[in-house]
């Protein structure tokens, strides 16, 4: 599975606004809509602070795998 998709699967799944995430990552409402849409890649402190706001892995969010735990 592709990031942009993961990205928003794992919002809407959690029923949170494109601008609450924005927010509390540090990104402005549109360079998170560009995440989502594919527009835009997203860089390593963003890819890390979306990881740390769901709680799950850089490989799961990234679609590298199915498997959101984060391996300690």
């Amino acid at each position: 599975m592709e990031f942009y998709i993961r990205l928003k699967e794992i919002r809407k799944s959690r029923k949170e606004t494109q601008v609450t995430i924005s927010q509390k990552i540090g990104l402005t409402e549109r360079q998170y809509q560009r995440l989502e849409a594919n527009d835009s890649k997203p860089n390593y402190e963003s890819l890390i602070s979306l990881a740390d706001y769901f709680n799950v892995s850089l490989d799961y969010l990234v679609g590298r795998t199915d498997n959101p735990e984060i391996n300690k």
